[in-house]
């Protein structure tokens, strides 16, 4: 019997947990990171333009890496309730700070992923990819699942910032994150993924927050995790507090205070394309927090499933104009500096009525490129830009923003907090 999605929504249940934290953890076996390609990845998930060379660097600079061992894979953790009401589950980054990833159960099954406000599918690696393609990864066994469920004539593709891409068939399981359950939640069973997916060990798929409109499921589409989960938790909002080489968490249902100085600055949200996007006008650097410099008023998404920092040209170039030894590279798509250069503070408007500091120490995306530059026969390291700079009015402000800023994305009335970490 064919279950239509209207029926299969309304019989999702939700387990009445209030609150859930999903923590995260250092990586000691980061290796560095492959700069054009976080760059490349970010232009391309907001298709926005591309500059000449970069798709050339970061793949000459992926052909140079796959030849170096990567990180071990992650360890499985099983979620488990800490307290009446509150969940709390390890997560470790992968490869240092690039991506941060957190175990999920599907059907009773473990999963490392991704969680991404960039988007709004969840989908895993499956049994159903070729073997080829499935080295070292957990694998989804839906034949294994008790409550699994296939759903009739869906099915998902996705085309992701990098060009990576993932497509496969669509069921209904039991997903539980940090003690918190959704009985018949819309889960993508990948049966084709990219080489980009398949080289990246630890990662296992995304786990969207963005809004559900977002959501790539065709026919039609399938609500978040968040979006199902929302109306049972004590407050409706998910927080991001992702910290540079120590734990960070995100946390589901309450705002823990001890993880911000300050209270929380609200700004509205601009929902309509589905991500959760506001307004920005101005910047200042350096120390100088008053009387930020005026730009032509945009827009930027706070997307944790970016890497890098993405702002307006005018923001990039004087920026870099205060950093000694910076220069853009065109073979490598962004602006570089020697490594041990220190860099200024970089102060933000965020909605007209908060400024966000993103902290000097916090904002280098650390990517050595030995033998680039060469002076009285000493080698100088140079270090791939966390800021970058793009050309579209929309800004993408990615994890090198959020490891100074604890963000707090409320569902119900479609707003963001912000207020430094504690």
């Amino acid at each position: 019997m064919t279950l239509s999605l209207l029926s299969i929504s309304l019989l999702g249940l939700l387990v009445p947990l209030r609150t859930f934290k999903v923590d995260r953890l250092k990586n000691v076996n980061f290796q560095g990171h492959n700069g054009p390609r976080q760059l490349l990845k970010a232009y391309r998930k907001y298709s926005l333009p591309i500059p000449d060379g970069l798709e050339d660097a970061a793949e000459q600079e992926t052909q140079r890496r796959r030849s170096v061992k990567r990180g071990i894979m992650l360890k499985s953790t099983n979620p488990k309730v800490k307290a009446a009401n509150v969940g709390a589950v390890a997560a470790t980054p992968e490869l240092g700070d690039v991506e941060y990833l957190s175990p999920i159960s599907i059907g009773g099954q473990t999963i490392n992923v991704d969680f991404d406000s960039g988007s709004a599918d969840l989908w895993v690696f499956s049994t159903e990819l070729p073997k080829g393609l499935t080295a070292g990864h957990q694998l989804f066994n839906q034949t294994k699942s008790k409550t699994f469920k296939t759903v009739p004539d869906q099915s998902f593709t996705i085309k992701y910032g990098d060009g990576s891409t993932a497509s496969g068939s669509i069921g209904t399981d039991t997903v539980e994150v940090g003690g918190v359950t959704v009985t018949k939640q819309a889960v993508g069973v990948a049966t084709s993924v990219s080489p980009a997916f398949v080289v990246d060990v630890p990662n296992n798929g995304l786990f969207g927050l963005a809004f559900s409109k977002l959501n790539q499921v065709r026919p039609t589409k399938q609500n978040t995790f968040f979006d199902n989960v929302m109306s049972s938790l004590a407050e409706p909002l998910w927080t991001a507090d992702l910290r540079k080489a120590s734990v960070g968490a995100y946390e589901f249902g309450r705002i823990d205070s001890t993880k911000h100085t300050g209270g929380l600055t609200w700004i509205p949200s601009d929902t309509e394309e589905g991500f959760w996007k506001f307004s920005t006008s101005g910047y200042s650097i350096g120390n100088d927090t008053f009387g930020l410099t005026k730009i032509a008023e945009g827009h930027a998404i706070a997307d944790t499933g970016t890497t890098l920092m993405l702002v307006h040209q005018e923001v990039s170039d004087k920026y870099y104009s205060q950093v000694p030894g910076s220069k853009f590279m065109p073979h490598l798509g962004g602006v570089t500096f020697p490594c041990d250069t220190k860099l200024p503070d970089l102060f933000l408007d965020v909605g007209g009525v908060y400024t966000a500091k993103t902290r000097r120490r916090w904002r280098v995306f650390f990517s050595p490129y030995p033998n680039s530059t060469a002076k009285a026969n000493v080698e100088i390291e140079l270090c791939y830009g966390g800021i970058q700079a793009t050309m579209s009015t929309t800004q993408i402000w990615g994890d090198v923003f959020f490891r100074s800023q604890f963000v707090a994305f409320h569902g119900g009335n479609h707003s963001l907090g912000m207020a430094p970490h504690s």
